[in-house]
């Protein structure tokens, strides 16, 4: 089970939030409400043959939220068109008294790994309480003015994205505090159908490997949510109250390009479905001294370090792995870029590597990634791996690659049992 740490402490709500927030309500709901609800909404839902959770709420369940108080666990992705899903709620009067922000931040300001604060929304004036910060799980007092909560994120589908962490620690903390949950649901980017990676081990339980899944689980968020409170994943003091507001149009075989959604970065260093795709395979090298490319524009397609020796053959047999990828040799220098990769390894210093375009997507990206982590690992003499590695893989299984003694191409991931199990807590087809 994952464990967090907690402070207590007394969460001020000043009459002067208040005031703002109630102001700018009334305006929002004088101004936006046309934006809201006019033609360019029914335009977006012409063209695209998914409707998402969010979509589904403005259009269904409204009249379920009059007269009750809501927190929104959102980030920048918990939108419909151009709209942010708290301004659309406001705009339709909806009753929002707690924001709560994941990694990232509630509206993106913040990169990988950096700590958010407890604040106010500068655009509402509403509270937003951290869930990446000194609290990873909402506390009793930041619940106290709550009676339901929305959670809404676009997830990548990797078991180490930290969303899905966020997720069952907000679940665990409603039961303790009796709240339900509506998860708004999102597509899963890569798909329903692709299963991939090892099965986390229970040595390996951390906030970027927090249930016993694959790497790649293949879940929506609501399907997550369905299987951490089917399978008990959480420690949950009374049954919670879990509702998933589905998609429609949505199904299994569809990966990001088949939805006709928008791709709005759900954190900073994946601002393209590409970086996304390969980013289950690529993450890797977060896990070493070698750079997994932040710093660059193409974070998880640039690839090597400062020590890196490629020669020209063995970049013509990757190329020669599928006929998906474009690989070339590239030299190259992270940057600081603040809000995205403000400390990237290797900062300032020239690197060599590799460039990853992708042609399509008919390709295992785990595969693929993990045979570019074993080769270019082999080729950096310099480069390290830390203890974070076997986080990320969750199993010691992929000292095995790096050693040669198993293809990743051919490696079992024992995956049978896993998709068994999920079965139960499937919603689409």
């Amino acid at each position: 089970m994952l464990v967090t740490s907690q402070l207590n402490f007394k969460v001020l709500h000043p009459m002067a939030i208040r005031v703002r927030y109630h102001i700018i309500n009334v305006l929002l709901l004088s101004t936006l409400a046309v934006i809201a609800c006019s033609e360019p909404d029914s335009e977006v839902e012409a063209d695209q043959p998914v409707r998402t959770g969010a979509e589904v709420l403005i259009e269904n369940h409204l009249d379920e939220l009059e007269g009750k108080r809501v927190g929104l666990v959102m980030n920048p992705t918990a939108r419909i068109g151009e709209s942010h899903m708290l301004d659309s709620l406001l705009a339709r009067g909806v009753n929002i008294e707690a924001l709560f922000a994941p990694e990232h931040g509630f509206r993106g300001e913040a990169g990988a790994g950096e700590v958010i604060e407890d604040g106010v929304d500068q655009e509402t004036g509403l509270p937003v309480f951290s869930l990446y910060g000194s609290n990873r799980k909402p506390t009793a007092e930041m619940l106290s003015n709550v009676d339901l909560l929305l959670f809404d994120m676009q997830d990548v589908g990797a078991r180490f994205y930290t969303y899905i962490a966020t997720l069952g620690l907000v679940m665990e903390a409603a039961s303790e505090s009796e709240v339900p949950v509506w998860v708004l649901d999102r597509p899963n980017p890569l798909g329903g159908d692709y299963v991939s990676g090892w099965m986390l081990e229970e040595d390996f339980e951390s906030f970027v490997g927090p249930y016993p899944i694959p790497a790649v689980h293949g879940l929506t968020m609501g399907e997550m949510a369905r299987m951490i409170a089917g399978e008990e994943w959480m420690d949950f003091e009374s049954e919670l109250e879990l509702k998933v507001i589905e998609m429609d149009g949505w199904n299994r075989d569809m990966i990001w390009p088949d939805t006709g959604l928008e791709w709005v970065a759900p954190s900073p260093n994946l601002a393209t479905f590409d970086q996304a795709y390969l980013y289950p395979g690529t993450v890797y090298f977060e896990g070493t001294t070698l750079s997994e490319g932040r710093g660059t524009e193409q974070p998880f397609l640039v690839l090597g370090g400062p020590e890196t020796s490629l020669s020209e053959d063995k970049i013509n047999e990757l190329n020669q792995m599928t006929d998906q990828l474009e690989i070339r040799p590239l030299t190259f220098t992270p940057r600081s870029i603040p809000g995205v990769a403000p400390s990237p390894k290797h900062l300032d210093t020239e690197s060599s590597g590799i460039q990853v375009t992708l042609i399509g997507y008919d390709f295992d990206p785990v595969r693929i990634g993990l045979k570019l982590f074993q080769e270019i690992l082999q080729a950096s003499p310099e480069a390290e791996t830390k203890d974070f590695l076997y986080n990320l893989a969750g199993s010691r299984e992929i000292d095995r690659i790096l050693l040669g003694e198993v293809d990743p191409m051919e490696v079992d991931f024992k995956l049978d049992s896993f998709l068994e199990r999920r079965e139960d807590y499937l919603l689409y087809d």
